[in-house]
C-alpha cells in the first residue's frame, strides 16, 4: 500500500481535552502515537534513517529510539517491576539533554551511530511498547492516574519528534544529488491575493495557559499582560513578496539586519531562503515532495528570525510579540485548547504550507502552514516554575538565547496547535518550518 493511501489508517487525532484516562483509552492513545512514528518513517530506508546531514539535524532512527528512551527512562525505569533496561548502552546513546539522567552521546555526533540500525530501533521499539502496555493495563486506578500524567507527556514529547523528522528528513534527502522524493505531491498552483490587516484593541488581557487539558510546563501560568492597540497582517508573507524584498536588495542592504543577522548573511552567504536555489535566473524551492519552480502565492518558509525580522524592516513593520499573537489567535478559535475553523496541520498531500483561502475580514493562516516568529525572546512566565526532577529539564533550561514561534505548521501533529503553545528556536535556525506575520501599532 502507498504512503499517501495509507495515511488514512493511521491519521493521529488531537487527544481528548481534560480526559480522565482508563486502561483502555490510555492504550488506545499509546497505540496510536507510536504507530505514526513507524508510518512516517516507512518511506525511509535504513540509510537514509542513518544520516545525519548538520549538527542540528538528528537521524530518523535516532528520534525513533530517543522517544522510545522516554518512555522506558520517565515510565517504566520507575514503575515497571524488577525493571532493566533493553539495553544498557541505549539510556547513553538516546538521552538527549537530561543532565539528571546521566551522560549521553554528542549531538552533533548522532549519524556515525550506524548500530544499532533502524532494524535494530525497531525491536526496542516493540520491546517497551510490549512493556508499557503491559505495565498499563496492570495498575491500579490510583497508581494509573498519578501515571497517565507522565505517559501524557509522552505522546506530546513523540509528536514534537514527528515534527521534527520531517524537518530532520527534508534536510538530509535536499543534500542528495538525485534529490530523492520522501511523499506528497505540489498543491494545485496558487495565485497571491492582497495583504489585509485586521486591528485589536489590546488592553490588560490573559496570556498562558488556564491548566485545563495538556500543555508543557512553558505556558504557564495563566498572567496579564498590558497591550497597546496593535493590528495583525491577515495572512503570512508569500514567496511573491519575499521575491520583492531580494529583488530589492533585501540579502544586500546592512541597515534591514540586526547586527548578529547580519554576521550570519555575510558569513553564511545568504541569498535567500533555506531551500531556494536559483537556477538560470529562475529560483527553485526544495519540498519534501519534490524540487519545484517557487510559487509566488505560498507562504514564504524556511526562513530565520533574522531574515523575518529583516523583512519587516523593509516593510516598514514589525514582528507581533508572542502576546499579541496569543491574544489575536484566541479571537480565532475562541478559546486556548485548539484551533477552530481550516487549518493547514499534518498536511500528508504536500507536507507543506498552502496559499491562504481567500481574504474575508478575519485572520487567516494562524494555525498551521508555517510556525510564525514573533519578536519575543523565549523567557519564563511570571511566576513560572519548572517541575521537579529530570522531567523539569524538558523546556525552562532553554529559556536563553532563543525566540519563540506561534502557530504550529504543516509538519505539525494536532494537539500541538494551540493559542498558548510556544515553540522556541535559536534566532538564526533556518531548517525548521518557519515564516512570518507582519503586524504594526494600531494606526488610530
Amino acid at each position: 500500500m502507498s504512503h499517501e493511501t495509507h495515511m488514512s489508517e493511521h491519521a493521529l487525532a488531537p487527544a481528548p481535552e481534560g480526559a480522565e484516562w482508563d486502561p483502555t483509552s490510555l492504550q488506545h492513545r499509546y497505540d496510536e502515537v507510536r504507530t505514526h512514528t513507524e508510518w512516517l518513517a516507512a518511506p525511509l530506508s535504513p540509510e537514509d534513517q542513518t544520516v545525519q546531514s548538520m549538527p542540528d539535524v538528528s537521524p530518523t532512527k535516532w528520534h525513533r529510539a530517543h522517544v522510545t528512551w522516554f518512555f522506558e527512562t520517565f515510565v517504566l525505569a520507575d514503575h515497571e517491576p524488577d525493571f532493566a533496561p533493553f539495553q544498557d548502552r541505549y539510556w547513553f546513546l538516546f538521552n538527549s539533554y537530561y543532565e539528571s539522567v546521566g551522560p549521553r552521546y554528542a549531538r552533533p555526533d548522532r549519524g556515525v551511530i550506524s548500530r544499532p540500525g533502524a532494524h535494530e530501533v525497531g525491536d526496542y521499539r516493540r520491546n517497551v511498547d510490549e512493556r508499557m502496555r503491559e505495565l498499563i493495563t496492570r495498575l491500579d486506578d490510583g497508581a494509573l492516574s498519578k501515571l497517565a500524567t507522565t505517559i501524557e507527556l509522552g505522546f506530546h514529547h513523540e509528536q514534537q519528534h514527528q515534527e521534527l523528522l520531517l524537518m530532520d528528513i527534508k534536510h538530509v534527502l535536499s543534500r542528495n544529488p538525485l534529490q530523492p522524493v520522501y511523499a506528497g505531491r505540489p498543491a494545485p498552483t496558487s495565485t497571491p491575493d492582497r495583504l489585509g490587516w485586521v486591528g485589536f484593541d489590546g488592553g490588560l488581557v490573559e496570556i498562558g495557559s488556564e491548566g485545563a487539558g495538556f500543555c508543557f510546563d512553558n505556558e504557564l501560568p495563566l498572567h496579564q499582560e498590558w497591550l497597546a492597540p496593535y493590528r495583525l497582517a491577515d495572512r503570512l508573507v508569500t514567496n511573491g513578496e519575499w521575491l520583492e524584498f531580494i529583488a530589492d536588495g533585501g540579502y544586500r542592504r546592512h541597515e534591514l539586519w540586526l547586527s548578529d543577522g547580519w554576521a550570519k548573511v555575510t558569513g553564511e552567504g545568504w541569498r535567500a531562503p533555506f531551500y531556494w536555489t536559483e537556477i538560470d535566473g529562475v529560483w527553485f524551492e526544495h519540498t519534501l515532495h519534490g524540487t519545484f519552480p517557487v510559487d509566488p502565492g505560498l507562504p514564504v518558509a524556511h526562513i530565520s528570525h533574522y531574515e523575518a525580522d529583516a523583512f519587516a524592516t523593509w516593510a516598514g513593520k514589525r514582528l507581533p510579540t508572542e502576546a499579541e499573537w496569543e491574544h489575536a489567535a484566541r479571537s480565532v478559535e475562541g478559546t486556548a485548547h485548539g484551533p477552530a475553523g481550516q487549518v493547514n496541520l499534518a498536511n500528508t498531500d504536500s507536507y507543506h504550507p498552502l496559499a491562504a483561502a481567500p481574504g474575508g475580514e478575519g485572520l487567516r493562516q494562524m494555525f498551521g502552514d508555517c510556525w510564525e516568529w514573533t519578536g519575543s525572546a523565549y523567557l519564563p512566565y511570571p511566576g513560572f516554575r519548572p517541575a521537579s526532577g529530570a522531567i523539569g529539564e524538558y523546556n525552562g533550561k532553554f529559556m536563553s538565547g532563543q525566540m519563540v514561534l506561534r502557530g504550529g505548521c504543516a509538519l505539525t501533529p494536532p494537539g500541538h496547535a494551540r493559542a498558548t503553545y510556544r515553540n522556541f528556536f535559536p534566532p538564526g535556525a533556518r531548517w525548521a518550518l518557519s515564516g512570518v506575520r507582519l503586524a504594526e501599532g494600531d494606526p488610530r
